[in-house]
């Protein structure tokens, strides 16, 4: 019998607005050790901002954490997948997309996460997780 997300997602997820600065983003992040976070507006996700794109897309920009919107800097048509959605059908989804998290969504409303760690640490999706893993990870050329 397969699991489905709803078994292995995380619920209670810390999130943000996007009316939200970088800089509130960032200390979410620091004080629950994750490298995203789900960007909702009534209930809705909207989008999702990561370490990454506080990075590069303020910080290094030269803009201030402490007053830039996370509208400016996040993720939006962040693709999603569903509490009844099988895990196998997630790991493909995410390998495909090359994406590490997946917002999970019901009726509309945010209802959890699954990361690529959270298929790692169920024995038997493993193999799928290093699939995704080698997916996601496909080497980029640097621009210069």
């Amino acid at each position: 019998m397969s699991q489905r997300l709803k078994d292995i997602m995380t619920q209670n997820v810390a999130t943000v607005t996007p009316q939200q600065t970088v800089q509130e983003a960032a200390q979410l992040m620091s004080q629950y050790n994750v490298g995203s976070v789900p960007v909702v507006e009534n209930g809705k996700c909207v989008g999702i901002v990561t370490d990454r794109d506080i990075a590069l897309r303020a910080v290094s920009q030269g803009q201030d954490p402490a007053t830039t919107k996370v509208q400016t800097v996040m993720t939006t048509g962040v693709v999603t997948g569903t509490p009844q959605m099988d895990v196998h059908e997630a790991a493909n989804l995410m390998a495909q997309r090359q994406i590490r998290r997946l917002p999970v969504v019901e009726n509309g409303q945010l209802a959890g996460i699954v990361a690529l760690g959270d298929l790692a640490t169920q024995n038997i999706y493993q193999n799928e997780a290093g699939q995704a893993l080698s997916s996601i990870s496909e080497p980029s050329s640097p621009t210069m």
